[in-house]
This record gives C-alpha cells, sequence and structure tokens, in this order.
C-alpha cells in the first residue's frame, strides 16, 4: 500500500477526532501603528477589498499599504497626524508596520479565492469588522473551527486541501 495513501488516512483519522487548542476570545491585539476604524470606513462605504488587495479574487489577502490608503486620504482627512503618518510611510516607500489581527500556521494554506468564490463573507472568518473602531480577535482560527464550518457548509475535509502531505 503506498505510504502517501496510509498517511492521508490515519490524518483524516486525526481530524475526525481532532479537538483542537482552545483559544480564549476575543483576543485583544497590539495597538496599531496608525489608529484605524473599520466601522467608520464601512459608513463611508469602503468594501474590504477595496482595502485588503486580494481578499476576494486572490490567494492571499494583504494589509493595505499607505499608498493605497492614500488614494483616498489624498483629499480626506489630508491634514489629520495619521493621515500625515501614511503620507510619511508612502514618501519614504516604507511598508506599514500593520500589527496583524488574523493568522493561520505556517503549514497551514488558506486560500480567499477559493473562499471567495465559494461565497463565504469575510465576516465568517473575521468576524464583524465593519461594526468595529478597533478590532480583537474575535473568530478562531483554530482547525476544528475551519473542519467544522467546512462540515456545515458540505465542503471537503480532506487534509490535502489545505495541508501539503509528504510533497
Amino acid at each position: 500500500m503506498d505510504m502517501r495513501l496510509i498517511f492521508a488516512a490515519l490524518a483524516l483519522a486525526a481530524a475526525v477526532k481532532y479537538q483542537g487548542i482552545k483559544e480564549k476570545l476575543p483576543l485583544a491585539v497590539g495597538p496599531q501603528p496608525v489608529p484605524f476604524s473599520h466601522k467608520q470606513h464601512a459608513i463611508a462605504g469602503a468594501k474590504c477589498a477595496d482595502c485588503h488587495v486580494g481578499a476576494s479574487a486572490g490567494e492571499r489577502a494583504r494589509l493595505p499599504d499607505a499608498a493605497r490608503c492614500m488614494v483616498c486620504h489624498i483629499g480626506i482627512k489630508k491634514d489629520s497626524p495619521p493621515i500625515r503618518e501614511l503620507a510619511r510611510y508612502q514618501a519614504e516607500g516604507k511598508p506599514v508596520p500593520w500589527v496583524r489581527v488574523y493568522r493561520v500556521p505556517d503549514f497551514v494554506f488558506f486560500s480567499h479565492a477559493r473562499h471567495g468564490k465559494a461565497g463565504v463573507d469575510c465576516l465568517i472568518c473575521h468576524g464583524p469588522v465593519p461594526a468595529r473602531d478597533v478590532l480583537q480577535k474575535e473568530v478562531s482560527t483554530s482547525m476544528k473551527y475551519c473542519v467544522d464550518c467546512h462540515r456545515a457548509r458540505k465542503a471537503t475535509v480532506e487534509c490535502s486541501r489545505c495541508h501539503e502531505l509528504g510533497q
């Protein structure tokens, strides 16, 4: 019998029983380098993909760079200290050192494109972001949460969809 098949069967059996690490949520993260209100931007009509390039069609969603922010802020609140700070990052060609709120382990591959194509709304994985002035981690990124969601949507729980197996 092929070892990869044996490994896959064992991994699937483990996934069925796996309970995962309990996360204490909500979980606050460190302060952002520039104060940012998702709520204020949502009220103004901004959508997730307006700022997070790749959020709806790319494999990875990126955190916004200063140039992306300055598309709107070249004329909106341009004299406020936070926007001047963003303009400085842009002028110096430096990335904004945003503090990540959601992260999956390096051995997990999460495709925003695949989830977007399946009609999974950003709020399912990221929580009520448009209602928040300050973000904290409110939704689990544990394997158990993901597997439960996949099962509820009748999506695959095949290990190799999210993990590379013996390649």
